[in-house]
């Protein structure tokens, strides 16, 4: 079985901007540990369709299987309600995944704390940050919780340098900071740019 430099359970968050690798990482980790055979959950928020329902899915086409869950209440009831997880019995789960973790309310925080207290080990992948560069849903508090922390880069689409921020793009134009943060969708509405060519569209109000 693989070893983790962390003993009982632990939280580790996978954060970038869009087209980072932040699927691909939560892919990679999860595999190892399915390939060590560890007992594994995964689950995804279910308005992310873009690639398959029941995956998650990188932009590079790798997948692994997945639970497509409206919320945190749910990915709770898919864990306790078969007696897999929370009531601790030796069938419970070993890593728990979680991907798009932004479109998750407050309510992910608590439940991910807990899985790390009793001993599991959660695998996070999320935007830090939205397409306005601000902090995007439960993730910041994740960020300071967590035992380790990745923060991947992308390629800005202008200039080639290291990409840090996701450019939402309407009708090719920059999306302006009172559009709704929750936009589901891939080259066809964002790219990745630096913090030189990230650009907010004015405001109409």
């Amino acid at each position: 079985m693989l070893k983790s430099p962390y003993a009982g359970g632990h939280l580790e968050v996978i954060v970038g901007p869009m087209f980072s690798g932040k699927s691909e990482e939560l892919i990679r980790r999860v595999t190892r540990a399915v390939i060590a055979r560890q007992r594994v959950a995964v689950f995804k928020p279910a308005l992310d369709d873009r690639y398959h329902a029941t995956q998650v899915a990188s932009h590079a086409g790798r997948s692994i299987e997945a639970v497509a869950v409206p919320d945190v209440q749910a990915i709770r009831a898919q864990l306790s309600g078969e007696g897999q997880l929370l009531s601790a019995e030796p069938e419970g789960v070993d890593v728990v995944g979680i991907d798009e973790a932004q479109f998750f309310g407050p309510q992910l925080i608590p439940l991910v704390l807990e899985l790390a207290e009793r001993g599991v080990r959660v695998i996070l992948a999320g935007l830090d940050m939205d397409f306005r560069a601000e902090p995007f849903g439960p993730v910041p508090e994740l960020l300071a919780r967590a035992e380790s922390v990745e923060k991947l880069t992308a390629i800005c689409t202008v200039c080639g340098a290291p990409a840090t921020r996701s450019q939402r793009l309407i009708a090719g134009q920059p999306a302006r900071f009172d559009d709704p943060v929750v936009l589901v969708g891939a080259q066809e509405s964002y790219e990745a740019r630096c913090r030189i060519h990230h650009d907010i569209g004015v405001s109409t109000a």
